[in-house]
């Protein structure tokens, strides 16, 4: 079945996934990952998936030279593919501060492989993804290289528009879907999965041949999709992308590359899985922050947002912009706010040097404004806040919290709208 609505939605799924990079994008120097999603590093995703029957390339992985050097003997393989892990894009085209090019290596000579990992090991890698400094690596993959006659795409994913999951599948793999979407429509392919039956043998077969499987491969290109389904359910996921899913001269249907988001509703239950979460990467104050259940990513401005809902939080950085201030931070409370998490927060905003004004902006749906003045007064007697701040408060309860801010003897000014606190806020830096 071509690319229809349902394939447009599932394309736009895809695309939220990353949503938050192209908003943090608009900022200069902003950081592109945030703590508060579940971090796998390229080997634990594979894994993973090779616990689950998914045919993916013979690999080990080392913390040292000498472990890397004897990885590459056990394989016996024709060639081998040393791959530093970090969590950062674009690895490939990155340099080591120990003067090496490249976090991806290939290499026929197993012997070469000691001596590359140890440039690698314990070096800051930098790509166009990681801070100005690098990423220390701290592990190494060495992992089977092998060659791949045909590239395809594909990926399972919910999908709010189908109320369940998705296949969605190109013969146009290794590039990017979006690409592939716009300049050749006809060549994304969907089957809408009945939660309650999974993937029927016809649909994993159906999907097969729509990406180019032929002959016995159709069968085995059926066969991973179905065990990649099955991984979707058993982590818990919310997508799973092979890109590519390749076809290797040997008659191999293998997944190259994926990309696995997980539900993190499901902690609870998916204990092992959140065990592996690699925070090393992740900035400290993004780390404590998921601690309260916050959302915050650090941007490069001076003033600090407190907000709820990520939709505000994106109108209230836009709209300092537009009022020639900048954005120091992206925080969003969320709903079941409690006057302990607004207190953490302020802590978390005061603690940045940049910071030199604070802006409030909530509206108070599911959440109360009372509890957000409580909050706010404790933080500010206890913190002893030194930096103007400026409040927006709308919606449930609001009048009560009014009450609270004006009779609190702090030096809180208050605003109407969005648009007047933004003013004052850049105004009380101008001072």
């Amino acid at each position: 079945m071509a690319a229809s609505m349902v394939s447009q939605a599932a394309l736009k799924g895809l695309r939220l996934s990353s949503s938050k990079h192209l908003f943090l994008d608009k900022f200069k120097g902003s950081r592109l990952s945030s703590r508060r999603w579940l971090n796998l590093q390229e080997y634990q995703s594979k894994k993973l998936m090779e616990e689950n029957g998914v045919a993916v390339q013979r690999f080990y992985v080392a913390d040292t030279a000498s472990e890397a050097l004897g990885a590459a003997k056990r394989l016996n393989a024709k060639e081998i593919v040393l791959k530093a892990q970090i969590l950062a894009g674009g690895r490939g085209k990155g340099v080591f501060d120990s003067g090496l090019k490249g976090g991806v290596h290939l290499t026929k000579d197993p012997t070469v492989v000691g001596d590359l990992a140890k440039r690698m090991l314990g070096f800051n890698l930098s790509t166009k993804q990681t801070p100005k400094e690098g990423v220390k690596v701290k592990t190494v993959m060495v992992a089977e290289a092998l060659d791949i006659t045909r590239e395809t795409y594909f990926a399972i994913l919910m999908d709010r528009a189908c109320n369940g999951p998705v296949m969605v599948g190109s013969p146009q793999g290794g590039m990017d879907i979006e690409e592939v979407a716009a300049s050749t429509p006809e060549l994304i392919f969907k089957e809408v999965i009945d939660i309650f039956e999974g993937v029927q043998d016809d649909q994993a077969l159906r999907m097969a041949s729509n990406l180019g499987f032929k002959g016995p491969l159709e069968r085995q290109a059926a066969d991973q999709i179905k065990k990649l389904y099955d991984l979707f359910l058993k982590v818990d996921a919310t997508q799973v992308e092979v890109n590519p899913l390749g076809e290797t001269p040997e008659g191999q249907v293998v997944c190259f590359d994926a990309k696995i988001n997980f539900d993190d509703n499901a902690e609870f239950r998916q204990k092992a899985v959140f065990a592996m979460d690699d925070m090393s990467e992740s900035d400290p104050t993004e780390s404590e922050a998921a601690k309260w259940d916050l959302k915050y990513i650090g941007l490069d401005g001076n003033i600090a947002c407190f907000v709820n809902g990520a939709g505000l939080a994106m109108a209230t950085c836009d709209i300092i912009d537009l009022h020639g201030g900048k954005p120091a931070n992206f925080l969003d409370l969320g709903g079941g706010v409690q006057e302990r998490q607004v207190y953490e927060a302020f802590k978390l905003l005061t603690a940045d040097p940049k910071v030199e004004a604070i802006l409030v902006n909530i509206f108070g749906g599911i959440v109360n404004c009372a509890i957000i003045a409580n909050g706010i007064t404790k933080a500010c007697r206890e913190l002893e806040l030194k930096v103007p701040l400026v409040v927006r408060l709308e919606g449930t309860n609001v009048q009560e919290a009014k009450r609270i801010l004006s009779e609190s003897g702090l030096p809180i000014t208050s605003a109407d709208n969005l648009d007047d606190a933004a003013k004052k806020a850049v105004a009380a830096i101008k001072k």
